[in-house]
């Protein structure tokens, strides 16, 4: 059974932890201004809306330094997961209220959406008012549409938010196998380089999008078992988030067995290549590490 996490709050994670991250994986152009060695989250900031007349808390607010200007700026970031009609003026108030307080020490300041459910995609991200042969306002923020993008443009990137996401992004019905297979291969080459936080981070998170299916998973562990055999060692400390579910003790075994799969069968590619290059079994013996009595067992 899946560990119960809000959305919202479990997004905002990502966001916080993985900020830098994020705009290089949506905002590439962005992310070559921004000198993310000052990036700080700032205190959660209370602004009036006038129009409803209740007090909003913005989700997350952060100071960086801007690059082509070398001066700080703000980021306003707004995680979406309903429809709101009025999201777009909602959005310009919160800028005009950041703008009236902020403008004196931060100049520019960035307002992102992010729109996170299927239902909204080519949401409104402008407010315009003018007269004829005048413009008044033309106010545009900032929009990510994550069901709006392919997730195969991503299953090469080494981006933990890629990963994070990459059940919730666009993909056709049949293509879920291969969605979870992607997910779990990408956490292979991030389960190197980030602590157990934020693996465990990223994987609360896709947990939210994915649908557990024993059968599917277990033969996926395995399939990744025997294609990356070198990687025995990753996929088990990768379990723990699999047992959760209540997945039986068996299946540790049967992924050790896919992993002594794999490697014979890299052995055996081995042996083939340097047999046809007119090696002799006692060459490709002392190789790959096997007694000749084995090697001739294997080529055979």
């Amino acid at each position: 059974m899946k560990t119960s996490i809000p959305h919202d709050e479990a997004f905002k994670k990502l966001l916080y932890t993985f900020f830098a991250e994020f705009i290089a994986l949506f905002f590439p152009e962005l992310d070559k201004q921004l000198d993310h060695r000052h990036t700080r989250f700032l205190m959660q900031e209370q602004l009036v809306d006038i129009i409803g007349e209740e007090r909003r808390t913005l989700d997350l607010l952060l100071e960086t330094r801007y690059k082509a200007t070398d001066t700080y700026i703000l980021i306003h970031l707004e995680p979406q997961s309903y429809r709101q009609d009025d999201f777009h003026e909602r959005m310009f108030i919160y800028f005009s209220r950041l703008f009236e307080r902020h403008r004196k020490e931060h100049q520019l300041i960035i307002p992102i959406a992010v729109f996170t459910e299927p239902f909204l995609i080519h949401e409104t991200n402008t407010l315009t008012m003018s007269i004829p042969g005048h413009s008044i306002l033309n106010f545009q923020f900032l929009k990510v549409e994550i069901c709006n993008h392919n997730w195969r443009d991503f299953i090469d990137s080494d981006n933990p938010v890629a990963a994070a996401l990459l059940a919730k992004m666009g993909y056709n019905k049949g293509e879920e196998r291969e969605v979870r297979f992607s997910f779990l291969r990408m956490m292979l080459g991030l389960r190197k380089r980030l602590d157990d936080a934020r693996i465990a981070l990223i994987m609360s998170i896709a947990d939210l999008y994915f649908q557990p299916d024993r059968q599917q998973d277990e033969s996926i562990l395995l399939e990744i078992a025997q294609q990356f055999p070198e990687e025995g060692e990753h996929i088990m400390e990768l379990m723990p988030a699999w047992k959760r579910w209540g997945y039986e003790e068996g299946l540790e075994e049967g992924i050790e067995k896919g992993i002594e799969k794999g490697m014979e069968t890299a052995r055996l590619k081995v042996a083939q290549k340097l047999l046809e290059k007119g090696f002799s079994l006692e060459e490709i013996g002392e190789t790959i590490e096997l007694p000749v009595e084995e090697v001739q067992k294997l080529v055979k």
